[in-house]
C-alpha cells in the first residue's frame, strides 16, 4: 500500500543515496506497486505539502529539505552533493546526513561567495544570520518563492540594504547557529519511514522551544499540518 509516509521516505532515501530523486519507475520497483499507484501517491503527497512536483508531470522538483533543481545553496559531504532550497533547508540536509558538511552559498544571493562548515555537528562560522521575510503561515502559498528568499547575511545592515534594493519586506533575522539547532529538531524525523508533517500545534511548540517569536513565525489557528 502506498502511503504519504513510505513514499516520502523512499524519495528522501533515494536522494541521499544517489544525489537525485527516484523516478516513478524506480519508486514502483522499490515499493512493489503499479506506476499508476505511484503517480496517484505523488499527487496525494503534493496535496499534503510533502513534495512539490513539476507542473506538468509527476516528477519531484522539491522535497524539503532537498531541491532537485539548482539553487543558491550547494551542500557537499563525503557522502555526496545536493542542493538545499534555502539556508534553513540546507541546514536540514546536514541534519539528515549526520556527516561533516560544507555549504557553499552567496550573501543575499548576490556576488559574495561564502562557505559554512559543519564539523562534528558544530557550525564553524557562527557570525552569519538568516533572514526570513515570508510569514510562515503563507509559506505554502508559493513555497518555491518562500524558500528562495531565506538567505544568509553578515549583519542586519546588509538585510536592510537588501530589502530596500529588491523591494522585499524585512522579516525576522536569526543567528545561523540557532537555526542550525532548530533545523536538527525540525528535520529530525524526515528520514523516518513513519514520517508525518508536524501539526500546527506541534510546529508552534517547536517555534516556542527555539524562541522564534517574531510575527513571521505566527501560524494562526489553521488545522492543517506544516
Amino acid at each position: 500500500m502506498i502511503t504519504n509516509s513510505n513514499l516520502h521516505y523512499s524519495i528522501i532515501r533515494g536522494i541521499i543515496d544517489n544525489g537525485f530523486a527516484p523516478s516513478v519507475d524506480d519508486l514502483a520497483e522499490t515499493l512493489k506497486a503499479d506506476k499508476e499507484e505511484i503517480i496517484k501517491g505523488l499527487y496525494d503527497l503534493q496535496e499534503y505539502h510533502g513534495v512539490v512536483l513539476h507542473p506538468n508531470e509527476p516528477k519531484v522538483w522539491v522535497i524539503h529539505p532537498f531541491s532537485l533543481a539548482p539553487t543558491n545553496f550547494y551542500v557537499k559531504s563525503s557522502k555526496g552533493e545536493w542542493w538545499g532550497n534555502c539556508a534553513w533547508c540546507s541546514l536540514g540536509v546536514v541534519a539528515l546526513l549526520k556527516d561533516d558538511v560544507k555549504i557553499t552559498t552567496t550573501v543575499g544571493a548576490e556576488t559574495k561567495q561564502i562557505e559554512i562548515n559543519i564539523i562534528n555537528g558544530e557550525i564553524q562560522e557562527k557570525n552569519y544570520y538568516i533572514h526570513f521575510p515570508i510569514p510562515m503561515k503563507n509559506a505554502w502559498d508559493n513555497v518555491i518563492y518562500t524558500c528562495s528568499n531565506m538567505l544568509i547575511f553578515e549583519n542586519e545592515q546588509q538585510v536592510d540594504e537588501w530589502t530596500k534594493k529588491h523591494n522585499i519586506p524585512k522579516g525576522d533575522i536569526q543567528p545561523i547557529e540557532k537555526i542550525w539547532n532548530f533545523s536538527k529538531k525540525w528535520y529530525g524525523n524526515h528520514l523516518n519511514p513513519e514520517w508525518t508533517k508536524w501539526t500546527i500545534e506541534e510546529a508552534k511548540q517547536i517555534f516556542r522551544e527555539f524562541e522564534l517569536e517574531n510575527k513571521i513565525w505566527d501560524l494562526g489557528s489553521s488545522n492543517e499540518r506544516f
